[in-house]
């Protein structure tokens, strides 16, 4: 590896944030999930959380929408939801479902600057009734035009950005790891070997 992509490797990984991340329950097109990967790969999320109560396991995610974020995350599969939401728990003290009710706050009504994770469901039916259960609320994406939808994939990609303007005002990203010592030096040696490998991304 050179020098340069030495220096880059270290310098995304300081940027990783340990206590925010996403659940994506059910959600049907592995295309959605690998576009969704790409931007938590840019926002400095390291794990995801993929839970299939409703539908098999996905074999494989679609590569040209991930652009090979796959090789720089840790992905998770559940087909349990408590286990998954106990997971998720042990780094996330807040569980936000994108859903509609009768209590549902604003997106930038969230403190990200909280250990926080964002529950997006399945395309067509939403978060099951199952998953808000082990939710702490719910929240919206304002919106004004006549259809009141967005792909999952932007949805995901708004919500991810509200809490990186919040953590970069906060100053999360500014270079001191925040993940814990053993978990940074495993990745570190991954992503190594990662960008050893013929064929991975170099840019």
């Amino acid at each position: 590896m050179t020098p340069e992509r030495e220096a880059k490797v270290r310098n995304v990984l300081n940027r990783r944030q340990s206590d925010l991340t996403v659940i994506l329950e059910n959600v049907f097109d592995p295309h959605n999930i690998s576009a969704v990967m790409r931007t938590c790969d840019a926002v400095g999320i390291q794990d995801v959380y993929v839970l299939n109560t409703k539908i098999p396991r996905h074999k494989k995610f679609g590569s040209k929408s991930s652009s090979s974020a796959l090789g720089w995350l840790s992905i998770y599969q559940f087909d349990d939801a408590e286990a998954c939401f106990a997971a998720v728990r042990q780094s996330c003290d807040h569980i936000y479902a994108t859903h509609l009710g009768t209590q549902s706050v604003s997106l930038y009504d969230i403190d990200f600057t909280q250990k926080t994770a964002l529950v997006f469901g399945n395309e067509h039916a939403g978060v099951t009734d199952e998953a808000l259960a082990f939710c702490d609320g719910n929240f919206i994406i304002p919106q004004f035009g006549m259809v009141q939808s967005l792909n999952i994939s932007v949805a995901c990609a708004v919500s991810l950005y509200e809490g990186l303007r919040q953590r970069e005002r906060a100053g999360f990203y500014n270079g001191t790891c925040r993940l814990p010592a053993p978990k940074a030096k495993t990745l570190a040696e991954q992503w190594r070997l990662y960008s050893e490998v013929e064929g991975a991304p170099q840019g």
